[in-house]
């Protein structure tokens, strides 16, 4: 929102942005009408507003935080080259979620979900936020020391999807999440909350399994359900791989906002049109 003021009041004419998950629908109460008037007050110095997912534009639209003509969806893309799958089937398999400690990641409702599973198992928890005090004290009432690995900030994320078994996404409220994007691109299954544009990427029961957000039974049964049928992740693992490859791409991705960068530069005879 800064970011569009100062640019309105410098005279750049063009201001795109990208909305990675709306603030108000990540909100309740009065937090969250705040952030709706706020965007409403940011649409008129919007020239495009790019939604990570359809979802995303459904729901700017719905709540008048962007303007039908100029809003568009580009969803997020990866590299699915960069990561080589280097998993066997262990007999312990391990479970990955990669996302900051905060609302809305939810990651209580995951460690909840971690301590009604039965099947054996690892986890490994990346990131870090004000959340994980909470986390701790949780994962140690469920007596999950010996389980459940708090990794903290990592820069070797990749590595770890790539010998990890299952990934998992508790969120609350989401855009598209990239977390999601790289785990398929990696091979790996996904059990994630079915919000925001998630169901856009994982398709239940071929790419992933979707439970309903702050469902700990629901999401300790779809994990379980992966632990201990190595086929079936190994099944979901590749369709994910290749419906990444398929429709979430970098190079589409970024083919997308140069197009639209044009677009805009050629509408204020700011560049020519393209041949």
């Amino acid at each position: 929102m800064l970011g569009r003021v100062a640019a309105a009041l410098s005279g750049v004419p063009i201001r795109i942005f990208t909305v990675h998950g709306w603030a108000f629908s990540a909100h309740t109460g009065i937090a969250s009408a705040l952030y709706k008037r706020a965007e409403r007050m940011m649409r008129p110095l919007t020239t495009v507003t790019i939604c990570v997912a359809e979802s995303e534009r459904v729901a700017g639209l719905a709540n008048r935080a962007c303007d039908p003509e100029r809003t568009i969806v580009i969803r997020n893309g990866v590299d699915v080259d960069v990561a080589v799958p280097t998993r066997g089937d262990g007999a312990e398999p391990t479970v990955v979620a990669v996302g900051r400690l905060q609302r809305p990641k939810d990651s209580i409702t995951l460690a909840r979900a971690l301590g009604r599973v039965r099947a054996s198992f690892s986890a490994v928890i990346v990131g870090e936020g004000p959340d994980r005090p909470r986390l701790e004290a949780e994962i140690r009432r469920l007596g999950l020391e010996q389980a459940v690995v708090l990794a903290g900030d990592r820069s070797d994320v990749a590595d770890l999807l790539t010998r990890a078994d299952v990934f998992a996404l508790s969120s609350t409220s989401e855009g598209l999440p990239l977390s999601i994007l790289e785990a398929m691109a990696a091979a790996l299954p996904v059990v994630a909350s079915s919000v925001g544009g998630v169901p856009e990427a994982v398709e239940d029961g071929e790419t992933g399994l979707l439970v309903p957000p702050r469902d700990p039974v629901r999401l300790a049964a779809a994990l379980e359900r992966l632990l201990v049928e190595p086929a079936l992740r190994r099944r979901l693992g590749a369709n994910g791989r290749e419906r990444v490859r398929e429709h979430f791409g970098l190079e589409a991705f970024r083919q997308a906002h140069v197009d639209v960068y044009r677009r805009e530069l050629v509408r204020r005879g700011r560049a020519a049109p393209s041949p």
